[in-house]
């Protein structure tokens, strides 16, 4: 799983912000989203323009050079800090898998052009290739005879996971963990027009993806769990299959008639059914348009799930201690990203409101 990630000189990060998974503290409620020692759900605030959004965006930036996944070209417009002379951006990503650290680092001066490239396990450097000089080097056990020189574009992570058969050990399995893990995160947005990253390729339609997974019944029954019922059934038009809401009279179309926050909860739920297989989530602004008790039921589903889920909010009402714990709350702004615990000294206790203690000031 990741354990932290830092990114420099990208959109509004001027400066190198760190977020570090592994600030946990000694709390003995809701221990569960707690494993190995990494916080894997999260709940991610800060004011408009501090950077939540481009949180997910840097963080998904890894998925371009080393996936053949979905990807969101048109968020990655002014890709440098504006007020920076550097002329690219850095990024480093720290993953623990079955107690082996693996470090994967790369600089870019766009999107798509990679210039260096550096992935190191139990601190050994096992793969370095500079992109400004065409050369490198690779220490993985069965990939040392592959040529690193030749197309400049391509990284050269991803052309060892498309060519080397490697030996089986602990240091490879680590290096086939890392490629499939960053294979298999999603970044989706709240609705469905401004669309998802990672884990999946091309569209298929909400109403479509729903269906063929056999779940209209399952989202029918999760719609009336939050106060919205409808009777859905499904439609076939030409290839496509779609979700109706038969009434007494006639049936429509359920994206016709439904409220924006209703459409917002059936994008969630294609979307759930999909993030069972991911590796990490990012959801930018779920609820967005749900209310509070809504909102809340969603944190609750995800924090049953397994895998790293991290949500971007506005919504204060959420940070309590019956939901998540202090140390999966964090503040972000362009120079840092820090949990709750981090931002005051005083102690904080299960009892405590933290909503109020936020309003009152006390996270500086």
């Amino acid at each position: 799983m990741l354990t932290k990630f830092s990114v420099e000189n990208f959109k509004n990060f001027e400066k190198k912000v760190t977020w570090d998974l592994l600030k946990t503290n000694n709390y003995e409620f809701n221990s569960d989203i707690i494993v190995n020692g990494c916080i894997t759900k999260g709940l991610i605030y800060g004011p408009n323009g501090s950077g939540k959004s481009n949180l997910g965006l840097a963080l998904f930036d890894i998925i371009f050079h080393l996936t053949d996944k979905q990807k969101l070209y048109e968020k990655y417009d002014y890709y440098l800090n504006l007020n920076s002379k550097k002329h690219y951006a850095e990024f480093e990503y720290v993953f623990n898998f079955d107690g082996i650290e693996l470090v994967y680092e790369y600089k870019k001066e766009d999107v798509d052009t990679l210039l260096e490239e550096k992935l190191s396990i139990s601190g050994n450097e096992m793969v370095y290739f500079d992109y400004t000089k065409n050369s490198g080097r690779i220490c993985l056990a069965g990939a040392e005879t592959l040529n690193l020189t030749g197309e400049t574009s391509l990284s050269r992570i991803k052309y060892i996971k498309s060519n080397a058969i490697l030996e089986n050990n602990p240091t490879n399995n680590a290096f086939v963990k890392f490629v499939d893990f960053v294979d298999r995160m999603l970044l989706f947005y709240s609705l469905d027009s401004r669309g998802y990253q990672g884990l999946s390729i091309g569209s298929e339609g909400i109403s479509n993806g729903i269906i063929e997974s056999k779940k209209t019944h399952e989202f029918q029954e999760f719609l009336k769990n939050q106060g919205i019922e409808y009777n859905l059934i499904e439609a076939e038009e030409g290839k496509k299959k779609y979700l109706y809401c038969q009434y007494e009279n006639d049936s429509a179309n359920l994206f016709s008639v439904a409220s924006t926050g209703t459409i917002s909860l059936a994008v969630f739920y294609y979307w759930y059914i999909k993030m069972k297989s991911a590796s990490l989530v990012f959801v930018d602004e779920f609820d967005a348009f749900y209310h509070f008790e809504l909102a809340e039921n969603i944190v609750k589903m995800l924090s049953e799930l397994d895998n790293q889920i991290f949500l971007s909010t506005h919504n204060t009402d959420l940070m309590n201690n019956d939901l998540l714990r202090p140390d999966c709350y964090f503040f972000i702004n362009e120079s840092r990203i820090k949990a709750i615990p981090e931002l005051t000294e005083r102690e904080i206790r299960q009892a405590h409101n933290l909503q109020k203690m936020y309003k009152a000031g006390v996270f500086r």
